[in-house]
């Protein structure tokens, strides 16, 4: 047996089912055994690396699997840079197996030879380079439970390309299957101490990350809400959690948060961070968070605690142990006063937040107004998929969220691109759920040729470009802070419509209000791929928005 038959026996031991990516000269056994299993694994051929690690990203985030991605060596493997920081960023699991060229010119500067060990290091949960084909099978399968297990992350398997035609004259012995859990120990101690002090409390409130998603915790988090009757807010991750509907659900916290969230979280006593980072989009200004305000943070990863934020009581440890025993232990108290104060300053964000106002006075079409019609007709098993920038924003506020893991967006490292590639690893993960890609006109145009994976293997996906002609983010800031200064954000696009369909893929461009509608309507009802491209509004900046690092008293409506 040859180690690249290892490689694929050993992947389809462990049941992967899919794998994204790209073939070249390091990889060329690879491919040639999974022509010998392609009805045991099929494999997504993308138009570019880093648009076969965000498809692996998607698949991930719907599914709880490791995403698998196979490239070759050299520029195939340093595409996967930006998807690893991105992934391990934003906890996802990936397995991402590299070609090398032969062991013995591994150091002579050997065709598409580079360091990817080394070079992907800051950017990997953990890396490992096989030199020899009795490695493969424990190294690849270490990978896997690592890739999930704990905090989740990326790893990168570089398999040199001697090892993968060398022959292995003894018996591979798959043993039965073992799955590496992490202790879920609890400690009883702490959580006495935190019902104490969550019960003393007179102006709590919860707030949610991505950790809650990664634990499968949002049925844990929603009951212990309901218990506490303590409001919740969420970072940009953390969307979907609880459905946009609940009474306790008070939306976003952080720079495009709202307001409600980011005034009254000042006056706090208590803050319950659950699963997240604290990082610099949430609290934007850490010295406004009063030295008086108790933090409790309940989190898997112990690096997380006191980074930003001095943490008074902390639990490690998986979520759903933890707030299953805070929900068995916790007598329900009264916070309606404090509610009050929510839904008071909810009403004033809307009064000065003119989105509403703004969609009956203008002519042009406003990103709200797209997600408020997309609500109406989105089935309610629907996923978003979201890149990066004013959309974002918009989509993340106005979305109607009615399932769990049904949010996909690049959080911490902010990836233009992600969006089209990471909707195609979605529906496959998620083939019986609708997946919506809402895109700008400049992130769509750095990932555009995945359109041909999408005419390939005929993904049903619905496509939204909100196109302003601008980077439109990049211009608010112009706006607010640079004296309107707009230097090089105006984008000189393609008609995307007419590209589309070069790609096979059904499209229609709006340009007016009265046809807004009906387009969507027909897009979201249709069984196939679709695109859509809306022109809206350039003078239109996503508001609320706190300034880099400046208080809550400077924010700009």
């Amino acid at each position: 047996m040859t180690g690249a038959e290892i490689i694929v026996k050993t992947l389809i031991y462990n049941n992967v089912k899919f794998i994204f990516g790209y073939p070249g000269g390091a990889v060329m056994p690879i491919y040639d055994s999974l022509f010998t299993y392609k009805k045991q694994i099929k494999h997504i051929l993308t138009r570019h690396e880093q648009g076969s690690i965000h498809a692996a990203q998607g698949y991930a985030r719907v599914t709880g699997k490791p995403g698998i991605c196979l490239s070759t060596s050299g520029p195939g493997s340093s595409n996967l840079i930006t998807g690893l920081a991105d992934a391990l960023i934003d906890s996802t699991p990936l397995l991402c197996i590299t070609g090398q060229v032969s062991s013995n010119l591994l150091g002579t500067d050997a065709f598409q030879e580079i360091d990817i060990i080394d070079i992907s290091i800051p950017v990997t949960k953990w890396n490992f380079q096989i030199t020899k084909p009795d490695q493969i099978f424990e190294v690849i399968s270490k990978g896997l439970n690592l890739a999930t297990n704990g905090r989740p992350g990326p790893i990168l398997i570089d398999i040199t390309k001697n090892t993968q035609v060398q022959q292995l004259n003894q018996v591979i012995i798959f043993p039965p299957k073992k799955n590496i859990k992490t202790q879920n120990k609890i400690n009883k101690k702490e959580l006495q101490k935190v019902i104490k002090t969550i019960k003393k409390a007179r102006k709590p409130i919860i707030i949610i990350g991505q950790g809650v998603k990664l634990a499968n915790a949002e049925n844990q988090l929603k009951q212990f809400a309901e218990k506490t009757n303590i409001p919740v807010a969420s970072t940009l991750l953390g969307m979907g959690i609880l459905k946009t509907n609940h009474k306790l659900n008070y939306g976003m916290l952080g720079m495009h948060g709202n307001y409600q969230n980011n005034i009254l979280i000042l006056k706090s006593d208590l803050i319950i961070a659950i699963g997240l980072r604290f990082d610099d989009r949430v609290i934007v200004n850490i010295k406004t968070i009063s030295p008086k305000t108790i933090i409790i943070h309940i989190d898997i990863d112990n690096y997380e605690i006191n980074k930003r934020l001095k943490t008074t009581i902390y639990l490690l440890g998986n979520l759903k142990h933890n707030l299953n025993y805070l929900i068995k232990n916790f007598k329900p108290n009264s916070t309606e006063k404090w509610l009050k104060h929510f839904n008071l300053l909810k009403k004033v964000e809307r009064k000065y937040v003119k989105e509403k106002e703004f969609i009956k006075t203008k002519i042009g079409i406003t990103m709200p107004e797209v997600i408020n019609y997309i609500n109406l007709y989105k089935k309610t098993n629907c996923i978003l998929v979201t890149d990066v920038g004013q959309h974002q924003m918009s989509a993340s506020r106005y979305f109607n969220f009615t399932t769990r893991k049904s949010q996909i967006t690049s959080g911490g490292l902010g990836t233009m691109g992600f969006a089209l590639p990471a909707a195609i690893g979605a529906k496959i993960g998620a083939k019986r759920r609708q997946v919506i890609c809402i895109v700008g006109d400049g992130g769509f145009q750095m990932t555009i040729q995945e359109l041909g994976t999408i005419m390939q293997y005929e993904i049903p996906i619905k496509i939204i470009i909100l196109n302003n002609n601008f980077l439109g983010m990049v211009k608010q800031w112009q706006d607010l802070f640079f004296n309107r200064r707009f230097s090089n954000t105006k984008i000189y696009n393609p008609n995307f419509t007419n590209l589309s369909k070069a790609y096979n893929i059904k499209s229609k461009k709006v340009f007016v209000k009265e046809k807004l509608k009906e387009n969507i309507k027909k897009m979201l009802k249709s069984k196939e791929v679709f695109l859509i491209e809306i022109l809206v509004e350039k003078e239109y900046n996503t508001l609320p928005m706190i300034p880099t690092e400046k208080s809550v008293s400077k924010i700009c409506f």
